[in-house]
């Protein structure tokens, strides 16, 4: 007979590995980075549809 009081994964979720916990990137840019890099990509792009 199985006992109450003992928990158990539903099968479903039980083997899931959480990768993002353990992956840690090189390459870390913080949020002013890409916004400068936005308007340097904006700017070129203007710059080459008016003079290109």
């Amino acid at each position: 007979m199985a006992r109450d009081d003992k928990i158990q994964m539903p099968s479903s979720i039980g083997g899931i590995v959480r990768y993002f916990d353990e992956y840690k990137s090189r390459i870390e840019l913080k949020p002013g980075h890409v916004v400068l890099l936005a308007i340097l990509v904006m700017v070129i792009e203007i710059l080459l549809h008016t003079f290109g």
